[in-house]
C-alpha cells in the first residue's frame, strides 16, 4: 500500500525517475523540484515500499490554486493514487481559502480529461498553441470550491 506525504528535498531523484516514465507530463528539471521541496510551491508524493509511485505539484495565487504537474507511475495507475493526490491538493486549497482549482491539459489527453471530470472539474477555456512538441491546444479545467 502507498502513503501520501509532503515532497522533501530527498525526493527529487525519485520524482525525476518517475517523470521520465511519463512522457505526457511537463518535464521539469531537478532545480524546479528542489524549489518545490524548498517551500516555494506545494508538493506531495505517494510512495510505497519500492519508492515514489506518484506526485503532484501545485501553487496558490490569491484565491486560485493551480495544479502544475501530476504523475502516477504507469504500473500504479487506476489504483487511487492520482485521486488521493488530487484530494490532498483540494484539501490544502480549501484550507487556504482558495475559491477554485485550475489546470491545463492537452486537448488530446482524453484519459486525463476524464479523470479530472470524474473529480468535478469542468472545461473553462482553451489556450491555443499552449503546448509544443507536438504543438497542441490546452484545455483549461477548473473546480469551483
Amino acid at each position: 500500500m502507498w502513503r501520501i506525504r509532503k515532497l522533501v528535498p530527498g525526493d527529487v531523484s525519485g520524482v525525476l525517475l518517475l517523470q521520465s516514465s511519463c512522457a505526457e507530463i511537463a518535464q521539469w528539471t531537478a532545480a524546479d523540484y528542489e524549489q518545490v521541496a524548498g517551500g516555494h510551491m506545494a508538493g506531495w508524493v505517494a510512495e510505497d515500499d519500492d519508492g515514489i509511485v506518484g506526485f503532484l505539484i501545485a501553487r496558490t495565487l490569491g484565491r486560485e490554486t493551480e495544479i502544475l504537474n501530476i504523475a502516477v507511475r504507469p504500473d500504479a495507475r487506476r489504483r487511487g493514487v492520482g485521486s488521493n493526490l488530487l484530494s490532498q491538493a483540494v484539501v490544502w486549497s480549501t484550507g487556504l481559502r482558495a475559491e477554485r482549482v485550475l489546470l491545463e491539459v492537452r486537448e488530446s489527453n482524453s484519459s486525463a480529461i476524464g479523470f479530472y471530470e470524474r473529480h468535478g472539474f469542468r472545461v473553462a477555456g482553451r489556450r491555443r498553441g499552449y503546448y509544443a512538441t507536438p504543438a497542441e491546444d490546452a484545455l483549461l479545467l477548473d473546480l469551483q470550491l
